[in-house]
């Protein structure tokens, strides 16, 4: 892999610095926040750079906030959350002056979450969030496939050479960047380095927790239902947790950017949808490590490839609206008999595309009630549906619904 991989929101931030004065990039931990920002101002000789991971950086920050974010060009403040005082003085200095382009900050945590703040920016900061490298920028590839989706309806035809076992070779291997450079057993140590730094060092940051064991036990038993509805009482009775502290503890490991829950689907025109989130990881990787799968195990018919995989789908998903060209919301549907569909997108003004995924090479019936429920639901403004599985080739099953090859997610383009 080479030493740097062309991001998508490296665009959005230029786009931002251009017509916004506080531009927040906003991410996983190792994601690659400090090398977008570099990259970002490589053309602006002029930018200060103030590194908050550095101790005597830090306590300078804390000692006189108004003092360390004085400057007339631009500024870089890289892990603004461990000095959440900053942004009252941020705040001053661009209401003064309202010249775009002052400031990039970077953060490791959801800094509006942080119950210290300060005083937001409304108006005045543009938030830029960063994943771990999508399977497009990883490959090269163009990341298009909503806004193809949406401006082709049903139209995508894709061949891929992929079979079931690349696809987990992917998953396996996750998004970070220095998960991608190592070798199987070097990537261990590193998940288990990073997963030790995220709850001793981030989440700590956000609030205080009376036993960390709890904490790596929920981790645990999260990855290994992904896919599934995030049900606080279930998961607590399997936990042992009390409710309220199991739901305090999800909400921080969403905001250190561990999970994510995916919100149902509704519409006032059906009633049997299910109203309960679903729990996804933002990294497969990550979940793969602490359920002990690796691509063996995860290819042998007891594995977990299923949700992994639709696991993968929901966070590209999820990436490729922080750039694509059509907005969109990511949503599932699950109606209280049981049927669903894995990803819905939709549209501001009511367009929805929906997808179902799955982990094997063929296609049948009963996997494309979801769809048709969502199709007959929505009626003129439903787009298309499509089943992303791991086949490879093109499809079609009846009017607007199609199989596709889970890799044009990441190789078509509109």
């Amino acid at each position: 892999m080479p030493d740097l991989i062309p991001r998508h929101a490296q665009a959005l931030v230029n786009d931002a610095l251009a017509d916004t004065r506080v531009i927040l990039v906003n991410g996983a931990r190792q994601s690659g926040k400090s090398t977008l920002a570099r990259l970002a101002t490589a053309q602006n000789p002029a930018t200060i750079m103030r590194l908050l991971d550095d101790p005597v950086t830090l306590l300078a920050a804390q000692d006189d906030p108004t003092s360390f974010v004085d400057h007339d060009g631009l500024m870089v403040i890289d892990e603004v959350q461990l000095a959440p005082d900053l942004l009252r003085p941020i705040k001053l200095k661009v209401d003064l002056n309202t010249r775009p382009g002052q400031f990039i900050l970077t953060g490791s945590s959801r800094v509006l979450a942080l119950r210290s703040l300060p005083d937001a920016l409304p108006g005045r900061m543009e938030i830029i969030e960063l994943w771990p490298l999508s399977q497009g920028e990883i490959s090269g590839g163009p990341d298009r496939f909503i806004d193809a989706a949406f401006a082709h309806g049903s139209q995508i035809d894709h061949t891929s050479e992929w079979r079931r076992k690349d696809y987990l070779a992917r998953a396996v291997v996750g998004g970070f960047p220095e998960a991608i450079r190592r070798t199987d057993r070097r990537r261990a140590a590193f998940f288990d380095s990073y997963l030790a730094t995220l709850i001793e060092r981030d989440v700590l940051e956000l609030a205080s927790i009376e036993r960390r064991g709890e904490m790596f036990r929920l981790l645990s038993l999260l990855a290994g239902r992904v896919g599934n509805l995030l049900v606080p009482g279930t998961l607590a009775g399997q936990s042992g947790i009390p409710r309220t502290t199991l739901t305090r503890y999800l909400e921080l490991l969403a905001s250190v950017f561990l999970i994510k829950s995916v919100p149902a689907w509704s519409s006032n025109i059906t009633q049997r949808a299910v109203g309960t989130r679903k729990l996804a990881f933002v990294d497969t990787g990550v979940a793969c490590h602490l359920i002990g799968q690796d691509l063996a195990r995860l290819n042998d018919p007891g594995g977990a490839a299923g949700p992994i995989i639709e696991n993968l789908v929901l966070m590209e998903l999820a990436r490729q609206l922080t750039w694509s060209d059509q907005r969109a919301r990511l949503s599932h549907f699950r109606t209280k008999d049981g049927v669903e569909v894995d990803a819905v997108l939709e549209t501001p003004d009511g367009r929805v595309v929906g997808i179902e995924v799955k982990a094997g090479a063929n296609v049948r019936t009963e996997d494309l009630r979801g769809l048709r429920l969502l199709a007959d639901t929505v009626g003129d403004q439903f787009i298309a549906g499509y089943v992303l599985y791991t086949g490879q080739q093109t499809l079609p099953f009846g009017d607007k619904i199609r199989a596709v090859p889970l890799d044009a997610l990441w190789r078509v383009a509109p």
